[in-house]
């Protein structure tokens, strides 16, 4: 008998397909890409630092993308962005040091909440005036 393909919903357990992180984030044919997950990233939290953007010198590919922060104390990072999270890679724009063992955050808020009391402190009070206006509006 002939193969045919398996349509993986009609697995028994489709758990270990939907963990892999190949996988997570497939849709049809497209796969993630990196550089607009990072472009997501700065647009969320620009707001909170002194300068942030994707790096246009290191490669972006679709499991890894760099971005270039300097917080409000003016100092600077180069993040890399895959899918285990965020890391510094480096302590100035567009380079990498793999000599650097810094941890993954799973996310931008929590890097940056580590990195930059200044930056807490503008994301706190951002919050609290989205929240009085929500407030209001009830």
């Amino acid at each position: 008998r002939m193969e045919t393909d398996c349509n993986p919903m009609e697995l028994p357990n489709n758990k270990g397909f939907e963990e892999d992180s190949d996988y997570r984030d497939f849709e049809g044919t497209d796969v993630k890409d990196m550089r607009l997950e990072a472009e997501a990233v700065v647009n969320d939290v620009l707001f909170a630092v002194s300068n942030m953007f994707v790096s246009k010198t290191l490669p972006c590919a679709e499991d890894v993308a760099y971005i270039n922060v300097e917080t409000r104390e003016r100092n600077r990072y180069c993040l890399e962005l895959t899918e285990a999270g965020l890391r510094v890679v480096a302590y100035d724009f567009d380079q990498t040091d793999d000599r650097l063992q810094t941890p993954y955050h799973e996310t931008v808020y929590s890097l940056l909440d580590s990195l930059s009391p200044a930056y807490r402190e503008v994301f706190g009070n951002a919050l609290l005036q989205r929240l009085e206006a929500l407030k209001k509006d009830s």
